[in-house]
């Protein structure tokens, strides 16, 4: 049992503490991931706090048929295909939240750099298929495996490989298209 399972054991019996830890264990990554699928940091923040009222009001059964993070992940990402539905007219693509994120963390110069680096990443990667985009955050950000991703997405093994491929392929066209070498990538 993971810290995650472990924590939501405690809260289903009565401990708040347990929610607690979960909520700050997971809300940043989980904001980020969120992001990626509907493009608005306001919204995702909404559902990233819809997905933690979910659990502590609903209190869903989690079976430990995959790891606490991937469960939890997986009913985020039906919040937001709920979300995208609702709102298919009016969704609009920005990377402002990355960018106030970052604007955050500019601290030093050496930060700066550092920084200025993932936002041109952010940036390739909305250029990316929404599924690509997906992936990729999982896999690298997230650090997922294939299986875990899988079971998120609802989709084969097998099929996530093969998006994670094309995903990397496509990144690094779009990287050499803004004049990255292969050094830089």
């Amino acid at each position: 049992m993971d810290h995650g399972a472990e924590n939501y054991a405690r809260f289903l019996s009565g401990d708040e503490d347990g929610f607690v830890a979960i909520v700050k264990a997971y809300k940043d990554g989980l904001l980020l991931y969120i992001n990626s699928y509907v493009h608005d940091i306001y919204a995702a923040e909404e559902l990233t706090e819809d997905t933690f009222v979910k659990l502590g009001i609903k209190k869903p059964k989690y079976k430990g048929q995959a790891a606490f993070k991937t469960w939890l992940y997986a009913i985020a990402r039906n919040l937001a295909i709920d979300y995208l539905r609702k709102h298919a007219k009016h969704r609009e693509q920005s990377l402002e939240g990355y960018r106030e994120i970052g604007d955050e963390r500019n601290e030093a110069e050496g930060l700066y750099l550092q920084e200025t680096r993932k936002r041109l990443l952010y940036q390739a990667m909305d250029q990316l298929k929404p599924i690509y985009q997906q992936v990729l955050w999982l896999l690298y950000f997230e650090e997922f495996s294939h299986k875990e991703i899988a079971k998120i997405l609802k989709k084969s093994v097998h099929n996530v490989e093969t998006i994670a491929y094309r995903a990397r392929l496509s990144l690094r066209a779009v990287l050499e298209k803004e004049g990255f070498s292969d050094e830089d990538i």
